[in-house]
C-alpha cells in the first residue's frame, strides 16, 4: 500500500481511492484477465437481490452523445448464489469486496444485511435506493429524505458492516436526501447513481431501450456529478464515493478536489476494461508531479481555495 494514495472509508482501509462503480464490471472476474483487481481501492460488485432478477426486456444498453442510457434491470443471480459462489472465488484476490444491495421494500433491504451480515469477504454494503418502492406506488427510495432514511436505519440495524447509501441525482436537492441518509446512521454516502433519461430511433420512431427510459451515465454526467459531490461536501461531515463519468485521472481529481475521499469508475470500463487502472497510475503520478506527500490532502482542496466551507 503505497503511503500516498492510501484512504480509509468507512474503516474501509484501501491502497488507492479508485473502486469499481456497481454493475459495471459484473463481479469482477469478468475483468480480471484486462486489470489486477488487486490494484483497486475497493471492488464493487453487481446489485445484489434477495431472489435472482431476469432483468429488463432488450435492448437494454442505449449509445447516446457522449454517455451510455442503460435499463438492465439489476439482473443478477440472488443473495444466495452469490454466498454460496461468487464470495469464495473473489477471496482470492487482496481487494476489499464491497456488495451493492436492492430490495423492492424497506423489509427486503433489512433481510438482504441480515444475510449479508458475518459473512466473510464482505468489506461493506453498498445500499441502491434509487429502486423503486413497491409499497409506495413505485416512488424510487432515494427521491424522498423519509424514505431514504427508513431504509438506511434498518439496513444498520441488521448489519454489523460499513453501510454508504448511493444517491440519486434525480431530485430537487441532493443534499437533503444526503442529510437524510447520514441522520439514519450511514457511514458513507456515494454520489451519483445514474441521471433518467431515454432516446428515441426516429427511423423505427420507437424508443430505443426495450425498457423505455433508462439510466444515463458517462462523461455527459460528470459536470452534475461534481455539483452534487460539492454541495453534499459542505452539507454532511462524512465521507464520500464520487462517480459519473471518470475516464481519467484529471477527471478523478475533479471529484477529489470537490470533496470526495474515494471515486468509482464505471462506465468507462466498458470503453476500456484497463480504465480503473490508467487512473490508479494517473493519481500516482499526479501526486509526484505536484509534490503531494498525501492524496488525502486533495479532498475538498477546492473549497479551501475560495469555493466554501464545510458545514
Amino acid at each position: 500500500m503505497s503511503a500516498a494514495t492510501a484512504v480509509e472509508i468507512a474503516g474501509i482501509k484501501m491502497k488507492n481511492p479508485v473502486m469499481t462503480a456497481s454493475g459495471t464490471v459484473g463481479f469482477g472476474e469478468e475483468y480480471a484477465r484486462y486489470l489486477d483487481l488487486s490494484s483497486l481501492g475497493a471492488l464493487v460488485i453487481k446489485t445484489i437481490t434477495l431472489k435472482p432478477r431476469a432483468g429488463n426486456p432488450p435492448p437494454r444498453i442505449a449509445e447516446t452523445p457522449a454517455g451510455v442510457l442503460n435499463a438492465v434491470g439489476l439482473q443478477n443471480p440472488g443473495v444466495e448464489a452469490l454466498v454460496r459462489e461468487v464470495l469464495p472465488r473473489l477471496a482470492c484476490y487482496d481487494v476489499p469486496v464491497v456488495v451493492s444491495i436492492a430490495g423492492e421494500t424497506v423489509d427486503e433491504y433489512a433481510r438482504l444485511a441480515a444475510r449479508l451480515d458475518g459473512v466473510p469477504g464482505i468489506a461493506a454494503l453498498e445500499v441502491n435506493i434509487s429502486c423503486p418502492n413497491v409499497k409506495a406506488g413505485g416512488i424510487a427510495f432515494g427521491t424522498q429524505p423519509d424514505m431514504a432514511a427508513e431504509v438506511v436505519q434498518d439496513v444498520k440495524r441488521n448489519t454489523g458492516l460499513p453501510v454508504i447509501a448511493k444517491l440519486s441525482p434525480n431530485v430537487t436537492d441532493i443534499r437533503a436526501i444526503a442529510r437524510a441518509a447520514a441522520g439514519a446512521g450511514a457511514d458513507a454516502l456515494s454520489l451519483i447513481n445514474t441521471l433518467t433519461g431515454m432516446a428515441i430511433d426516429v427511423d423505427r420512431r420507437r424508443p430505443l431501450l426495450g425498457n423505455i427510459s433508462g439510466g444515463l451515465s458517462g462523461p455527459a454526467i460528470r459536470p452534475v456529478a461534481v455539483r452534487a459531490v460539492w454541495q453534499v461536501y459542505q452539507a454532511v461531515n462524512l465521507p464520500l464515493v464520487g462517480m459519473g463519468g471518470i475516464m481519467t485521472a484529471r477527471d478523478a481529481l475533479e471529484f477529489i478536489l470537490a470533496g470526495a475521499r474515494a471515486v468509482a469508475v464505471g462506465t468507462a470500463n466498458l470503453v476500456n476494461p484497463g480504465a480503473a487502472g490508467e487512473v490508479i497510475a494517473g493519481l500516482a503520478r499526479y501526486l509526484e508531479e505536484q509534490g503531494i506527500a498525501d492524496i488525502n490532502e486533495l479532498v475538498g482542496a477546492a473549497h479551501r481555495g475560495g469555493g466554501g466551507s464545510r458545514c
